[in-house]
């Protein structure tokens, strides 16, 4: 679903040239839930609006759904960190869901069933005529999502949409997004810089090494498909994953541009 061939993205200015990602290859299958984590200031974010048609890259090329990726494409949908910023506070919630979806050009009546529908898959059933700003941050992200949900996406990009709510908040959202996952089958590429939530939370973990941004690993998750913030972090694969994880981010912040790229299991 998701192709990246050596994508790399340079930043130019007053004449200083800062490589963000210097050369990226990773593939995304259908319907898999893959998380990306690396060292602060890696590229994470660079990647994902590259890979959302937001940023044009220096070179390479980003394939979704088997099409080149010249601006957002069709079937895509991004849930940014800034929750607060990406809802319109003078619309209600239910609004501010179904914008999107008028621009896609769909009846009033299809609409408001989609609406209602992607509200209940977060838990806001009741929510859809208050105003985000008299909602949580927990409940706005959930409106985020719910927003995603409603553009019926097959791939969804999440860029660490749970940095700035509380920790109880962020185990709720976490299982929120993988039932959502499962439920609707979408692609999803999640990236986090917590390290025990992309072990939790994904298929497959892409480890990336320090700018300029190559993949130093991608790692299969063979934690059970059903997962509970209690047994599962207490597992024992769990522990012995996110600490494998956790000595690759240590590696990444000090490796090298030629860094090989590893697969472990």
């Amino acid at each position: 679903m998701l192709e990246i061939r050596s994508l790399r993205k340079t930043y130019g200015g007053q004449g200083r040239q800062v490589e963000a990602l210097g050369d990226i290859t990773l593939t995304v299958d259908d319907g898999q839930f893959v998380c990306v984590v690396g060292p602060s200031g890696c590229g994470k974010t660079t990647l994902l609006r590259c890979v959302g048609g937001l940023l044009t890259p220096t070179s390479g090329e980003v394939e979704v759904g088997g099409k080149p990726v010249t601006g957002p494409p069709d079937g895509l949908a991004i849930v940014f960190q800034e929750y607060g910023r990406s809802l319109f506070p003078w619309l209600r919630v239910a609004e501010n869901i179904e914008l999107p979806l008028k621009s896609k050009g769909i009846p009033r009546a299809s609409r408001q069933q989609i609406v209602a529908e992607s509200l209940a898959a977060v838990d806001l059933a009741d929510a859809g005529r208050a105003y985000p700003w008299q909602l949580s941050g927990g409940m706005q992200q959930r409106v985020a999502i719910a927003r995603a949900i409603a553009f019926q996406p097959k791939v969804m990009l999440m860029d660490e949409p749970f940095a700035a709510v509380d920790a109880q908040t962020r185990a709720d959202l976490e299982d929120l997004v993988r039932t959502v996952w499962k439920r609707f089958g979408m692609t999803m590429l999640f990236v986090t810089h917590d390290i025990d939530e992309a072990v939790y939370l994904g298929e497959r973990v892409v480890v990336l090494s320090s700018s300029p941004t190559r993949v130093l690993e991608s790692l299969d998750i063979d934690l059970p498909a059903d997962r509970d913030q209690l047994k599962t972090r207490s597992d024992a694969r769990f522990v012995e994953l996110r600490t494998h994880v956790y000595a690759q981010i240590q590696q990444a912040k000090g490796a090298g541009p030629h860094s090989a790229i590893t697969t472990a299991s």
